[in-house]
């Protein structure tokens, strides 16, 4: 396939397949890499392409978030993660992904007072936390609870009506804070806590994890900022494993939260959302900062199955923007809480130093990314390995709302129906039982 430019200076892809020659409109964007629209392809051809995990596809147009993995670069409607995360809160920024532009004073004071008062959740929600173990993990609960919403809340299910679905989005937001902390409350065999609307959005979540009626702590104002950061670095990052879950899902007209839910349970995959997790484990496999030369050594074998987690990324082959910013947090949490001799700690930090001076880490780009550095700041919080991919869907639930709605509105999608290469057998005749 070539790329050439026709006599209206509109660039086209010239295809030569089975002797005969298709063409292609090729589509840019803002920035980035332009497109090859292959709609037709099927038609034009009788062909498909192959693209294993669609790496190469553009599965719809979008304005929310802007990747440059080489230069590592990550923009929310076109402002730059660093800015958001450093200047913004996290409802300001939710904001911006919802509505594509940064909002006034009264649309904020209007917005965060309609997430502020859709905070709590149904009574009769209670109850379903009593149905799972103790030992459950929160995003098992997470994703039986935010499914469930559905059957409480009627008035926001029609996809149709854009007033529901900005009610239900909204709700969405306001929600997922109060069951994540649910989710965690009932983990540790304590009485879930209400939320306060005296509490900005993440201080508010803080509260309900970590406060119990014996004694109500105020929330650590440098905590709060830390969680805040936190949420703004995950709330959106472009057509992921569970963003394009969540847009197939709302492609066949389902619910929105049906369509949530179905994204955190791809969140929860330890090669995405879990990564965080995962990063944790490893360190804890480490053990002791003496182990480092050994893990290093057995990570710079190209025949050794162990791989460090937490560091490189799948899109970013330069140093993660929100590594960047992950990093700073982390250690003014860690001087917050003035944690010393925890061996965990101790092994990221002496990781980070070899990761970042170390020529084979250089070489290679194995920079620590945002689930090393976020991993070992909420350890320190006080939440558990299994919380970490729960905080993840609560943030992410402003990207996939955000995403939901764009793909909604847009007149030229349609229910998601990838095709494959089908290798198996191509005709075989029944035979009965008896002579087999």
């Amino acid at each position: 396939m070539s790329n050439q430019k026709d006599t209206a200076a509109a660039e086209v892809a010239r295809l030569d397949s089975a002797g005969a020659a298709h063409e292609f409109t090729v589509k840019d964007g803002t920035v980035g890499p332009s497109v090859i629209d292959i709609s037709s392809l099927y038609a034009k051809t009788g062909q498909f392409t192959y693209d294993p995990g669609f790496t190469s596809t553009a599965s719809c147009e979008s304005k929310i978030t802007y990747i440059d993995g080489d230069e590592g670069i990550l923009l929310y409607r076109g402002y730059p993660i660093g800015q958001l995360a450093e200047k913004s809160s996290f409802l300001e920024t939710a904001f911006l992904l919802l509505n594509g532009e940064l909002p006034s004073k009264p649309e904020f004071e209007e917005f965060e007072h309609a997430i502020t008062h859709h905070t709590m959740v149904h009574e009769q929600l209670h109850d379903f936390f009593s149905g799972f173990r103790r030992d459950a993990h929160p995003m098992a609960i997470m994703c039986g609870v935010v499914g469930a919403l559905s059957a409480f809340y009627h008035d926001s299910t029609d996809v149709n009506d854009p007033h529901q679905r900005l009610v239900a989005g909204r709700r969405l937001i306001a929600k997922m804070p109060t069951i994540a902390a649910m989710a965690f409350k009932y983990s540790l065999g304590q009485p879930f806590i209400y939320p306060n609307n005296d509490l900005d959005y993440t201080a508010n979540f803080l509260n309900m994890c970590f406060s119990v009626p014996a004694s109500n702590d105020a929330v650590s104002p440098t905590l709060a900022r830390a969680m805040d950061k936190i949420f703004i670095l995950h709330a959106d990052h472009e057509q992921n494993a569970s963003t394009s879950t969540v847009r197939l899902a709302s492609s066949s007209g389902a619910n929105p939260f049906a369509c949530i839910a179905a994204g955190i349970a791809c969140l929860w995959g330890p090669a995405h959302g879990g990564a965080n997790e995962a990063a944790l484990n490893m360190l804890s496999e480490i053990g002791d900062v003496s182990r480092i030369p050994e893990y290093v050594k057995k990570a710079k074998d190209k025949n050794d199955p162990f791989r460090l987690m937490g560091f490189g990324h799948r899109v970013y082959k330069n140093y993660d923007p929100r590594a960047r910013v992950m990093q700073e947090t982390c250690h003014e949490v860690l001087a917050e809480l003035g944690i010393k001799g925890d061996p965990l700690l101790d092994v990221a930090m002496e990781l980070e130093r070899i990761a970042l001076s170390d020529e084979y880490f250089i070489e290679k780009k194995l920079y620590p990314n945002i689930d090393f550095y976020s991993g070992i700041t909420l350890k320190a919080m006080g939440f558990p390995t299994t919380m970490f991919t729960a905080l993840f869907a609560l943030a992410r639930t402003v990207g996939w709302v955000a995403q939901w709605h764009e793909m909604i509105e847009d007149p030229s999608q349609r229910i998601g129906r990838p095709r494959q290469l089908y290798t198996g057998y191509d005709h075989r005749d029944y035979v009965g039982l008896d002579k087999r």
